[in-house]
């Protein structure tokens, strides 16, 4: 419903759904098989300034109709879905798009044949438009300036056109989870040079999009603007407008005309990766442009809540503080920034589980799943205020912090969360194991609750060789081994905090994991642990790339993933881009399944380093390379979520998802994952001492360059260079500070 801007009369409000319907709604959103219904993004242009993103077509518009997942977000709202420019009612010929700034995009455009009258026109290619934006997360504003030059020989004048559509849905309505929403839309007005949308919420938020125009429109209705440009020859003419959202629980704030520049976002903390944090460099102009790439990625990422920063999963779906996604991410930029680890920590202890909800699948001590604050969640229709429903997001939490000490030397943010590793352990231990058998499982404690609790979370993920669903309470693998490397972390730090006993327990109750996770995941026949266990015991079978995990985590006995490592780069498994997630050969697979087929990177990356510590280097490098030379064949080089899993032998490139997130946190984070696992990075900040253990280099590589590499306050350059029998040798360049590197190239090692 639509009112008038200067109405005054009280909203009139919606009717409540009745409670069967809010059930279906719950049970919709949470147990979804995939992550959207939308069509492709896999083309999206996206730009983002701290908590405000911004995704269009590669010619840079959105479309004004249809369903699709493009448009101007900030805080879990969508508040423009659509935007077209138009030259004399035609759309222009897009010559290139490009992203110089993770906050920035340029469009050059050329006309195509134009008849701007009667008897007269315009050929093509005459005129040249460039469309530049920027966006300003502190004062959350797209900034965009249009530029015109008639590079013809005539003087021309032609109609400029701007239209604009604004929508304020929730993420979850776009994602067509919850169609319906439930505040009321104003109709647009026009206050002197800015035209102003405004949506009421339901939860009490007034929303608001302010368009400023710089220059006056020559024509205006309530969503088009159109401007009479004439041009001389070569002449050159711009116009600028700012686009500026907000939101506030006042409505005065909201007064016609008034620049809603109130809700000001944090500028990042970090903002000089490229010149002060660690650099990677090699003699391969195609790893360099990946790395760089990813790095962008990672700083576009960045979002903050509650003046704490942290990597948000991914855009456009998952802009947010996901317990598992950061808390990865975060290990895998420990060597890149290990303080934003350190801020996703405190960050998830604060929102950690209190007391029990069963709606929200919390328990004390938890690590939360996924926080919204959009309208749904503050009217209660979604649980995510946080949610809970994650097995492993706990145990993740641990190990981040146990890594975080490895890197730092430093025990002081241990001991600010001693208590939340307390509540965590303690979870593990009384609720986490539901059934008993010594095994973390996860089952929703409602009927509302994801059905799937690992990182494969969709709806239909979890499956037996006959296809079958599994039932809970399941015990899954990778959430074991990562019980055993976060007591065995943990156990280091209790020790040199002076609590010997403590530690000696957590060493025990990982041995025991240790010993009965090999006797009880192991599929003799297969040749491979299984991808869960269900309720009763009963292991399944089907064919998954989860054991990799356990490789990652050090949980299995080495005969075994060396049988392990060796299925999971069978065909049916290694699609020649990287390990599916589910073996070809299963009855469930899907190419384009969520979870059922696809090539995740960080679950390869994962896996890689899995292999890496078990000392099989020739499947590690083949991953490696796989992912690589996947990369290259995407856009700016920039890794998406996860794409198809058909064979390399089917296409010689990789196949989209169409809906995958780009930036992706956990994807962006695998090459420099990858890369600091190579080069056999092992940090030992409490002896001021690096290990390098066993580094090799990528096939098409020979050198690489480590610099301003940190451990503890000590820093590092470090060169690698493949040697004449294929090998790797590493020289030590600099040390500033107090540190000793060993392992490889000892006679080299210095320190001051």
């Amino acid at each position: 419903m639509r009112r008038d801007i200067t109405e005054s009369t009280e909203i009139k409000k919606t009717n409540l759904l009745s409670e069967k319907e809010k059930q279906e709604r719950k049970q919709q959103v949470l147990a979804q098989g995939r992550p959207s219904i939308t069509r492709s993004i896999a083309d999206a242009i996206v730009i983002k300034s701290a908590n405000i993103f911004f995704l269009t077509r590669p010619d840079g518009s959105i479309p004004l109709g249809d369903s699709h997942g493009f448009g101007l977000y900030y805080h879990d709202c969508r508040f423009l879905n659509g935007y077209e420019l138009t030259l004399g009612d035609t759309r222009l010929n897009t010559l290139v798009s490009a992203t110089p700034a993770g906050n920035a995009a340029i469009f050059e455009f050329t006309n195509p044949e134009l008849q701007v009258e009667e008897g007269k026109h315009i050929r093509s290619d005459e005129i040249g438009l460039t469309w530049e934006r920027t966006l300003d997360g502190q004062r959350n504003t797209l900034h965009e300036t249009i530029r015109l030059k008639n590079y013809g020989s005539e003087m021309v004048q032609l109609p400029l056109s701007l239209t604009f559509q604004a929508g304020f849905e929730d993420v979850f309505a776009i994602r067509g989870l919850l169609p319906e929403q439930p505040g009321e839309m104003y109709a647009p007005v026009w206050h002197g040079k800015e035209l102003v949308f405004l949506y009421e919420g339901k939860d009490k938020y007034y929303r608001r999009l302010a368009i400023h125009f710089s220059t006056p429109p020559s024509e205006t209705d309530q969503t088009r603007v159109q401007f009479e440009v004439t041009l001389g020859p070569r002449e050159m003419k711009e116009f600028s407008l700012s686009l500026t959202v907000s939101e506030s629980t006042e409505r005065d704030e909201f007064s016609p005309g008034q620049k809603a520049e109130r809700t000001v976002t944090r500028t990042n903390k970090f903002p000089d990766w490229f010149s002060e944090q660690v650099q990677y460099e090699s003699d391969s102009l195609l790893l360099n442009k990946i790395m760089d790439s990813s790095l962008r990625d990672l700083r576009t990422l960045v979002t903050s809540i509650d003046e704490r920063e942290f990597f948000a999963a991914g855009v456009p779906w998952f802009v947010t503080l996901f317990g598992r996604d950061s808390l990865i991410t975060g290990l895998q930029t420990l060597a890149v920034q290990p303080e934003i680890a350190a801020e996703t920590l405190r960050l998830l202890a604060k929102f950690q589980a209190r007391e029990a909800d069963p709606w929200r699948d919390a328990q004390p001590g938890k690590i939360l799943h996924e926080l919204r604050i959009g309208e749904l969640a503050r009217l209660g229709e979604i649980p995510h205020t946080p949610y809970y429903g994650t097995a492993d997001a706990t145990p993740l939490f641990l190990i981040l912090l146990a890594e975080h000490a490895n890197w730092t030397g430093d025990l002081s943010l241990f001991e600010e969360l001693q208590d939340a590793a307390e509540a965590a352990l303690a979870w593990i231990t009384e609720y986490g194991d539901i059934n008993g058998d010594g095994y973390v499982e996860y089952k929703s404690q409602s009927e509302e609750g994801l059905v799937n609790q690992g990182w494969k979370d969709s709806g239909n993920a979890i499956v037996d060789a006959n296809g079958r669903l599994a039932q809970p309470p399941i015990s899954l693998v990778e959430v074991q081994g990562y019980i055993y490397r976060a007591k065995t972390g943990l156990a280091e730090l209790f020790e040199r905090s002076g609590e010997l006993e403590r530690a000696s327990q957590l060493r025990r109750e990982a041995e025991t994991l240790r010993i009965n996770f090999n006797r009880d995941f192991w599929l003799e026949q297969e040749g491979i642990y299984s991808l869960a266990l269900e309720g009763n015991g009963d292991p399944l079978k089907a064919i998954s790339s989860n054991p990799g995990h356990a490789l990652w985590a050090g949980i299995a006995d080495p005969e075994k993933a060396k049988r392990t490592a060796g299925r999971l780069m069978a065909e049916d498994m290694y699609s020649g881009w990287g390990i599916r997630t589910l073996s070809s050969k299963e009855r469930s697979y899907n190419p384009t399944g969520y979870h059922l087929g696809t090539v995740w990177p960080h679950d390869n990356a994962l896996i890689a380093g899995g292999f890496l510590r078990y000392g099989f280097h020739d499947f590690a490098r083949r991953i490696f390379m796989g992912i690589l030379e996947a990369a290259m064949t995407f856009k700016d080089y920039q890794l998406p979520e996860l794409f198809s899993g058909f064979s390399r032998a089917e296409y010689s490139v990789p196949v989209h998802y169409p809906v995958a997130c780009h930036p992706q946190a956990w994807a962006a984070g695998s090459i420099p994952y990858l890369m600091s696992s190579f080069l056999g990075l092992e940090p030992m900040a409490f002896e001021h001492r690096l290990r390098i253990r066993q580094p090799i280099l990528p096939d098409f590589v020979d050198r690489v360059w480590v610099r301003r590499l940190q451990v503890g306050s000590a820093r590092v350059d470090l060169y690698y260079e493949r040697t004449s029998d294929g090998g790797t040798k590493m020289d030590v360049l600099n040390v500033d500070g107090k540190l000793d590197v060993v392992g490889m190239q000892e006679t080299t090692n210095r320190s001051r």
